[in-house]
């Protein structure tokens, strides 16, 4: 099939254990999105974590913001629990997470993980000792924290002392620069404070989200210079479609290539009515066309050209892989493998045979003026050739039976 590639050689970092998940070390590289919902709103966030789990998200994070919201939680978890949704809960904290997690213990032991922002934890004399409260409650649960330094809220008495200092410098550098340096020893100043209080290692990861392609690329760079704490990636207020995509994916997989980050979330700002998953789609997608992870299989399809101005190759593309993606739930543990296979759905025959040999399985549709037949090949080999108005559906079962013979329980590997 596809040619032999070099793996990516990821960066060595200290595993970090989320509830039943392990992110960093050797483990593979995590997927994690957020509700947008009011976490008060039991109903509404169970349905959405429920949904973010099925499209594939590993990790949900929520947001603990106030007191219904932390009185919410374990109701959230329990209801999780009898779907039979096991996916660990990350709670967000802001300002008062040192007493959220104190006054709510319930809350502290359902969730799997606390974020913590040490540019929102409190200001002043309160700063140290917030921080420490909340790190202190990490220990007592045994509960893994991400430190996560945001440049939208970064520690302004830090960028002060760091900017003073390059003032009186004899080879001053940019203020960009300086902002990427601010960025770096907050996160990893505060990762080893939560250390001396007696969080282990390896229950620390560190984020410092930005909202610029080069700026992520550059504190990353840096961050993973200076020590092996596990990575969790993402391009901060990301924005709205395409633009959002594109910006997260050039970000994400400059550093991916590298070897950087042990967990990713792409933060999409959703259109109106759009479902929340999307983003958890474009994660897996980016992880997977880098040969990182597989989650579903992927279609392989041209872009069109003068060659087919008939849209019957398209529609078919569309169809093939919303169908694939959406049975994933089941396929997950009825057809193990089925992740990795390749499906190609070609508009004419110029590409379109070659492609086709190249899948697992492969159909090449007839482009404009040429007969009105299709070639399908089968790992290879070309074994026939549809006619007629249903090829789409007879290519359909096709596919189902591809899998059910070479993924299903009665299957051997090399079948």
């Amino acid at each position: 099939m596809s040619p032999v590639r070099q793996p990516i050689k990821r960066r060595i970092t200290v595993p970090v254990a989320i509830g039943p998940l392990t992110v960093g070390g050797l483990a593979p590289i995590v997927v994690q999105s957020m509700t947008n919902t009011d976490t008060a709103d039991v109903e509404a966030t169970v349905r959405q974590v429920a949904d973010l789990a099925r499209a594939g998200s590993e990790l949900v994070r929520i947001t603990v913001n106030h007191e219904s919201a932390a009185k919410a939680v374990p109701a959230i978890r329990e209801a999780l629990d009898a779907q039979g949704c096991k996916v660990p809960l990350v709670g967000d904290f802001h300002f008062n997470g040192h007493r959220l997690l104190t006054d709510y213990p319930e809350c502290a032991q359902a969730l799997a993980k606390y974020r913590i922002n040490p540019g929102n934890v409190g200001t002043g004399e309160k700063k140290d000792s917030q921080f420490a409260t909340m790190i202190e409650l990490a220990c007592r649960y045994e509960r893994p924290v991400r430190i996560g330094v945001n440049w939208g809220s970064l520690d302004q008495d830090l960028i002060v002392r760091l900017m003073d200092e390059n003032a009186r410098s004899a080879a001053p550098r940019e203020a960009e620069q300086v902002m990427h340096e601010a960025m770096v020893q907050s996160a990893i100043s505060n990762a080893e404070r939560a250390m001396a209080l007696g969080l282990p290692k390896d229950r620390i990861i560190l984020s410092c989200k930005m909202s610029g392609v080069q700026d992520l690329i550059a504190v990353y760079r840096k961050l993973a210079e200076r020590g092996d704490y596990a990575l969790h990636l993402g391009l901060t207020e990301a924005g709205m479609g395409s633009k959002g995509i594109v910006g997260s994916t050039a970000a994400l997989a400059v550093l991916l290539q590298e070897g950087i980050g042990d967990t990713i979330r792409v933060s999409l700002t959703p259109a109106p009515g759009e479902a929340r998953t999307r983003e958890v789609v474009v994660a897996q997608e980016i992880l997977q066309t880098m040969g990182l992870r597989a989650f579903a299989p992927m279609v392989t399809a041209c872009p069109g050209c003068g060659r087919t101005t008939s849209d019957t190759f398209q529609h078919l593309a569309q169809n093939i892989q919303g169908y694939l993606r959406d049975q994933m739930p089941v396929w997950r543990t009825q057809y193990p493998g089925v992740e990795t296979m390749q499906v190609a759905v070609m508009g004419c025959v110029v590409n379109g045979p070659g492609e086709s040999k190249h899948a697992n399985i492969g159909i090449s549709l007839p482009g404009s003026g040429e007969r009105p037949s299709a070639p399908v090949y089968v790992d290879g080999e070309k074994v026939t050739t549809l006619k007629g108005e249903g090829i789409a559906e007879q290519f359909k079962r096709m596919v189902d039976d591809y899998i059910e013979a070479h993924y299903g329980q009665g299957s051997r590997p090399g079948d």
